[in-house]
């Protein structure tokens, strides 16, 4: 495959968001199992919060050759399990291999094409695998700061409902942040920063996502500037 670069700056910048990673890990973990495979796993600074242990394979992928030897030596630090790390993309992948679960962590708005995409993905999960994604959420809110890390498009939820694989079944599509969706919302009107600052950072991660851990229940999922989406496959005869 052609030697790929990633362009965005930020992994270093959001690796310490820990209130924010803690939130969101603990919202997808519980539909985590089996045999995974973990596309565009960057630095790997995601993948210990996903993690709950266990001897099954954990396969990252990383399209960057510049990133895997990072992220090589930072998933040995954890002592969890022995990962296996690929440079590559779903599509340089061996096809015969099927995993239960696929996690796309703030990736798929990187993908040009995203229906092929999960569809490349469905077709490698055995029946009864999911599919997670995690991806800011609202096209209105795109700003040079997602010009600048290479997103492609933010999301929304019919967005998501229509790029749903074939015998793939919704089983949830909820909007997390309601309260840093107000933080968005003045970026895009005032700043319009092209990247936040640590201050702003650390802000929004100790103060507002904690409102917003309250406050998303009281919406019941409704707001927020991230979406996440959840798909199982159903029985195909395939899988």
């Amino acid at each position: 495959m052609p030697d790929f670069r990633y362009v965005g700056s930020e992994l270093e910048l959001f690796a310490p968001v820990h209130t924010w990673k803690s939130y969101w890990s603990r919202r997808i973990r519980p539909f985590i199992r089996g045999e995974i495979l973990e596309v565009g796993a960057g630095i790997g600074s995601n993948t210990p919060l996903l993690d709950l242990g266990g001897n099954e394979r954990w396969v990252c992928l990383e399209p960057d050759s510049q990133l895997i030897a990072r992220l090589t030596e930072n998933l040995k630090q954890t002592g969890r399990r022995t990962y296996e790390t690929v440079c590559g993309t779903l599509q340089s992948l061996d096809a015969s291999r099927k995993f239960d679960t696929i996690i796309y962590i703030d990736v798929l708005e990187h993908i040009e094409h995203d229906r092929e995409e999960l569809e490349s993905a469905a077709s490698r999960l055995r029946v009864g695998g999911r599919l997670i994604v995690l991806s800011p959420a609202h096209q209105w809110l795109f700003t040079p700061f997602d010009a600048a890390i290479g997103h492609f498009r933010r999301y929304n939820r019919p967005m998501l409902r229509k790029l749903s694989p074939a015998n793939m079944r919704i089983e949830q599509l909820t909007y997390l942040d309601s309260a840093g969706l107000a933080l968005s919302l003045a970026n895009l009107l005032l700043l319009r920063q092209s990247m936040p600052t640590r201050a702003q950072l650390r802000f929004w991660d100790r103060c507002v996502v904690p409102i917003s851990q309250g406050l998303d229940r009281c919406f019941c999922g409704l707001l927020g500037k991230s979406i996440i989406g959840i798909w199982k496959r159903e029985g195909d005869g395939l899988g």
